[in-house]
């Protein structure tokens, strides 16, 4: 029990003595300490600052131009919605430059391709549709699907397989076998038969009930 009582002592003596370590170190560096809560402070007042003076209107005004220019778009009035009018838009590719950094910036981007696309500019559509990068895997897959299509335009028949088997691999049930069968028509452009059929089979083993499995059947045992 005394061998206890000492054991005990003794650790109390160790806290007591940490704790009369850190007091002295505490008072010692008062001021240092003072001054990095300060500069904590500051740099969260900064922050704060940042995003209610500058993020958020900026994030703000990119979701209005974007609404603007969608109106267009949703017109059919593609050139309008790409490169913008004297009047009241500035276009989808004015946004995904100016508000990069922001969703509706970088949704603009993917829109600036469908538009390019649709004004027959293949080219700009591909540079545009490369460019753009989203988790949502809606907007992946028709982005992805699309910049297939626009090099089948360009007879870049290579590249356009790439992307509609990059579709296929993603497991969306409505683009993946629309690109798939993509994938084995420009295979079979390309005289790949072995690259079609297998194509062709990944639509009916993990598509069976979409439209495209109907024409796969015909390709596939």
């Amino acid at each position: 029990m005394a061998k206890d009582t000492k054991k005990q002592d003794a650790q109390l003596e160790n806290v007591q003595e940490a704790l009369s370590t850190s007091g002295r170190w505490i008072e010692k560096n008062q001021n240092l300490i003072t001054w990095i809560v300060f500069g904590i402070l500051a740099v969260a007042l900064c922050l704060w600052l940042i995003g209610h003076y500058v993020v958020a209107p900026h994030r703000q005004a990119a979701n209005d131009e974007n609404a603007i220019a969608m109106k267009y778009f949703m017109q059919e009035s593609y050139e309008v919605a790409l490169n913008g009018n004297d009047d009241d838009c500035i276009g989808f590719a004015a946004i995904q430059d100016k508000y990069s950094l922001y969703k509706a910036g970088k949704l603009a981007r993917y829109s600036a391709g469908v538009c390019a696309y649709k004004l027959g500019d293949y080219e700009s559509a591909i540079n545009y549709l490369k460019s753009y990068k989203t988790d949502e895997e809606n907007y992946a897959a028709a982005s992805k699907q699309l910049l297939g299509d626009a090099y089948v335009e360009t007879g870049d028949l290579d590249a356009a397989a790439k992307c509609f088997e990059e579709v296929g691999a993603m497991k969306h049930q409505v683009l993946s076998p629309m690109s798939l069968l993509k994938a084995a028509r420009v295979y079979q452009e390309l005289g790949n038969e072995e690259a079609a059929k297998k194509a062709y089979k990944a639509i009916k083993d993990n598509y069976p009930q979409s439209e495209e499995a109907q024409t796969a059947m015909q390709y596939v045992d």
